[in-house]
C-alpha cells in the first residue's frame, strides 16, 4: 500500500491553537525519529556525554547551538563579566585570555554547545570551553537537550513557499525545527538568535511572522530588531536581525530592551579601519592569495582608512581589500580596477579585528593535511565571517545578563569585584 502523502496547509489559514498543535506534533515526531535512529553505541555515547552536562545553580547556565567559533558566545560572556565584575574586569578579559577564563568561570557555565563544523569546534574549544560539553554530532541525532538559563545561537535562514506549508513542515528547515526542539527541552528564561537582514522581508514579512508564531507556541514572547554592527564599536557595516525571546512565565517581570545606537551618532564617532587595524603590519603572511573573479571586480572593494569596512564574509576569496595604497577606479558600470602596487585582501587577523575578536583568540584551520595554504586560511576566514561580531554580541546581551544576574542571585568571590559595571 502506497504511503499516504501529507497534505500541506497554508500557513495563513492557521490560528494560534492550530499553530501550537502543529508545533507540538512536529517536535514529537522529530524527537521520536532521533530516538528511533539510535544504536547501542550512540545510546552509550549520549549517556556519557550528558552525564557531564551539569546545571550549576550558582551560575548562569548557557546552551549554545550552531555555536561556530563562538562570536555570540564570547560577546555574551564578556557582557556578563562587565555587568557583574565591572569595566576593569571586562578590559582585562578582552586583553588577556587567562583573565577572561578567571572571571567567566566564576559566574558562567556553558552546560552544552553543539556544532558539526570541525574547524569551528576546535576554535571554540581552544578559546572558550574551559568546562562544559561540546557535542559535534548532527543536531538531528541529539535525543534531548539539557536545562539552561540562556540559549544562544542563530539558526540558518529558513526556506519557504508563500502559499505552501508552514516553515515547520518544509523539509528544508530541519535546523530551524531542531532549534525550537532544543528550546522546548531546555526551557531557558531567555533565548537570543541572530539571522540575516533578508529575514525581515522574506515573503513580505510572512516568514518572520511565522517564526514569531512558532516561538510563541513554544512558550516565548518574542521581539525582533534589525541592528547595524557599526553602531556598537564594530568597524564594519553589517546589518543583522536579532530575535530575543523571554519565557512567558517571566515576561511580566522582564521586558528585554534592544541597545540604542552608540557609535556613528552624536554620542560617539564610528570606529574606523585605522582605529581597528592601523597598527598591524602592511604585509602579513595570513592573506588569501589568488586571482579575482569578474564578480569581485564588478564593484569597489576597498574602503578608506577613515571609514568602516565592508561586511566581512565567510570566504577568503571574497574578503574586502586592505585600505592601504591607492583607491580602486571605476572604469565602467560593471568593472573596477586596481591602481598602484599595494592591492591585497584583508588578512585573517585583520578580519578578526574588524569582527572585534580579541587578539588572543586563535582560529583553527581544522588540522587538515595535504591541503593548500589558501585552503587552511579559508577555514579561518569562514569562521570569522560566519560569526556575530563580538562587541555587537556584548551590547545585545548586556540587558539580558543584567536580568539573569539579578534573577538567579549570582554571587561570586567578592575579591574579584572591581569598579561598577558600565550599564549598556
Amino acid at each position: 500500500m502506497a504511503k499516504k502523502e501529507k497534505k500541506f496547509i497554508s500557513s495563513l489559514s492557521m490560528n494560534s491553537k492550530e499553530v501550537t498543535s502543529v508545533l507540538k506534533q512536529k517536535i514529537a515526531e522529530e524527537k521520536e525519529e532521533a530516538k528511533k535512529n539510535q544504536t547501542k553505541e550512540s545510546i552509550n555515547f549520549e549517556k556519557n556525554l550528558f552525564f557531564n552536562a551539569k546545571y550549576d545553580a550558582s551560575k548562569i547556565n548557557i546552551l549554545s547551538l550552531f555555536s561556530g567559533a563562538g562570536g555570540l558566545d564570547l560577546g555574551t560572556e564578556l557582557a556578563a563579566i562587565n555587568q557583574y565584575f565591572g569595566e576593569n574586569a571586562f578590559n582585562s578579559s578582552y586583553n588577556n585570555k587567562k583573565e577572561f577564563h578567571k572571571f567567566a568561570n566564576k559566574i558562567l557555565n556553558v552546560v552544552y554547545s553543539n556544532d558539526n563544523y570541525m574547524a569551528a569546534n576546535l576554535s571554540y574549544k581552544r578559546n572558550l570551553l574551559a568546562h562544559g560539553i561540546q557535542d559535534t554530532r548532527d543536531i538531528r541525532k541529539v535525543t534531548h537537550f539539557p536545562k539552561s538559563d540562556l540559549m544562544l545561537g542563530g539558526f540558518p535562514c529558513p526556506g519557504f513557499s508563500v502559499a505552501g506549508p508552514r516553515l515547520l513542515d518544509d523539509p528544508r528547515n530541519f535546523l530551524y525545527i531542531h532549534y525550537i526542539r532544543a528550546l522546548m527541552d531546555s526551557k531557558p528564561l531567555v533565548f537570543i538568535a541572530e539571522n540575516v537582514k533578508g529575514l525581515t522581508t522574506m515573503a513580505h514579512g510572512q516568514v518572520l511572522q511565522q517564526i514569531k508564531e512558532d516561538f510563541a507556541a513554544a512558550g516565548y514572547y518574542v521581539t525582533v530588531q534589525l541592528l547595524n554592527a557599526e553602531n556598537y564599536y564594530v568597524p564594519q557595516s553589517r546589518e543583522r536581525v536579532f530575535i530575543v525571546g523571554v519565557r512567558n512565565d517571566v515576561h511580566e517581570e522582564y521586558q528585554y530592551e534592544y541597545p540604542l545606537p552608540i557609535t556613528g551618532t552624536l554620542q560617539e564617532p564610528l570606529v574606523t579601519l585605522s582605529d581597528a587595524i592601523g597598527d598591524l603590519p602592511e604585509n602579513p603572511k595570513d592573506v588569501f592569495d589568488s586571482s579575482y573573479s569578474s564578480m569581485y571586480m564588478s564593484r569597489n572593494r576597498k574602503k578608506e582608512w577613515n571609514d568602516v569596512s565592508y561586511t566581512i564574509q565567510a570566504s577568503g576569496r571574497q574578503a574586502p581589500q586592505y585600505p592601504g595604497g591607492e583607491p580602486m577606479k571605476k572604469v565602467s558600470s560593471t568593472e573596477w580596477v586596481f591602481q598602484g602596487n599595494l592591492n591585497r585582501r584583508l588578512s585573517v587577523r585583520e578580519c578578526a579585528r574588524i569582527q572585534t575578536f580579541p587578539d588572543w583568540f586563535e582560529f583553527s584551520d581544522g588540522n587538515r593535511e595535504n591541503v593548500s595554504e589558501n585552503n587552511r586560511l579559508n577555514e579561518k576566514y569562514k569562521q570569522i565571517g560566519n560569526a556575530v561580531p563580538v562587541l555587537l554580541a556584548k551590547y545585545v546581551t548586556s540587558d539580558v545578563l543584567d536580568y539573569l544576574i539579578d534573577r538567579l542571585s549570582i554571587s561570586a568571590n567578592p575579591e574579584l569585584l572591581n569598579s561598577k559595571a558600565v550599564r549598556l
